[in-house]
């Protein structure tokens, strides 16, 4: 598999992608000429399955580690586990030169790269994504941050890390919910940028499991996927335009995870029930056809995501938790809307009628 470069005027990295390379974290780590102490920060499940060659990798380069665990989960995803890994970092005497390993999915690599933009005012920080998710999309771009009880992610910076390194094998022990969540964004990406991607994955005829996608529609996943990424952040490192596009399905799907406490869907599930909701909201608008919504839905309903808002939340909590989303600008809610596979537009002029029409 290729390797891709995030260019940007400060801080470019590579998106290393190579199956079975954990091993060598630690060579490819030395190259940078980062410090020699490393916190290893994980979950206890991931770190029960890697944890071992990281250590060992990371040791055989030369780097002295510590490791701190967080509970799996996006319900930990706030500032009390961000404290607690400051006291791991203090105990074992993280300093500036020092470098944060994130090993694990999204959540870890978030929670990871804010403590290392907040630590000693920012520390060095590697993406070692174990999910589909994280590998697609999570661990690339620099976004970092924990979640508020009144909205996901309000907290946080735009941090790069230094690495992106991607072992594709990893992905043997992620749960089947867990990689029918990363597909939600590798869909996001076929319909806001890459058509051909859409294509591809339409003609393939499961998509719910790593066994039913294969080698060879996985590599291609990965990497246009994360070319994806690389191309729109290298434009728009810190979201003042382009970059807003990213967070197709995401709006509606954030109010979605809050309004259930996320505790009822994994980060995935939720922006497929989001996606379902803004293409019923761009044909409403008549920006692209019924039709092209149906694509999208069937892409989304093969993939095994739930696609329905679920019976409990109302419109009007919709409604009311949108306008704290991160993405409101000047008062007004900014909606990622498709006009064609492979195309959006960015718009506030989404009014709360339409989505009223559109969801009921």
């Amino acid at each position: 598999m290729p390797n891709i470069t995030v260019n940007l005027p400060q801080n470019s990295y590579e998106i290393a992608i190579a199956p079975g390379s954990l091993d060598q974290l630690g060579n490819k780590m030395q190259q940078l000429n980062l410090g020699k102490k490393v916190l290893v920060i994980s979950n206890p499940e991931i770190f029960g399955h890697y944890g071992e060659t990281c250590i060992k990798s990371l040791e055989t380069a030369g780097f002295a580690t510590c490791t701190h665990l967080i509970p799996a989960g996006e319900s930990y995803k706030h500032l009390q586990s961000i404290q607690q890994v400051y006291d791991t970092a203090l105990n074992n005497h993280i300093e500036r030169s020092s470098t944060l390993v994130a090993l694990g999915g999204g959540v870890i690599g978030d929670m990871t790269g804010f403590s290392a933009a907040t630590w000693l005012r920012g520390v060095n920080f590697v993406q070692v994504p174990t999910s589909l998710l994280a590998i697609v999309d999570a661990s690339v771009g620099g976004k970092t941050g924990v979640n508020h009880p009144q909205g996901k992610n309000l907290i946080g910076a735009f941090y790069q890390p230094k690495l992106v390194a991607i072992d594709p094998h990893l992905l043997k022990t992620l749960p089947p919910r867990e990689f029918r969540a990363g597909m939600a964004e590798v869909i996001k990406y076929g319909v806001i940028w890459d058509q051909d991607l859409f294509t591809k994955l339409e003609h393939h005829q499961h998509l719910d499991t790593l066994d039913n996608v294969g080698n060879e529609l996985l590599e291609t996943i990965i990497t246009r996927s994360c070319q994806a990424k690389a191309e729109v952040v290298s434009q728009d490192e810190k979201e003042s335009g382009i970059r807003a596009i990213l967070n197709y399905g995401h709006t509606i799907g954030h109010a979605v995870e809050s309004l259930t406490n996320y505790k009822q869907f994994v980060h995935g599930e939720a922006v497929g029930i989001g996606m379902v909701a803004a293409g019923k909201i761009a044909v409403a608008m008549g920006l692209w056809t019924q039709e092209e919504a149906d694509r999208q839905d069937v892409l989304i309903t093969k993939t095994g995501l739930p696609t329905d808002i679920p019976d409990g939340i109302a419109t009007e909590d919709i409604l009311e938790t949108i306008k704290s989303d991160k993405k409101v600008k000047a008062g007004k809610v900014r909606f990622i809307l498709p006009t064609s596979i492979g195309k959006v537009i960015i718009t506030d002029q989404v009014t709360s009628e339409i989505i009223t029409k559109a969801l009921g």
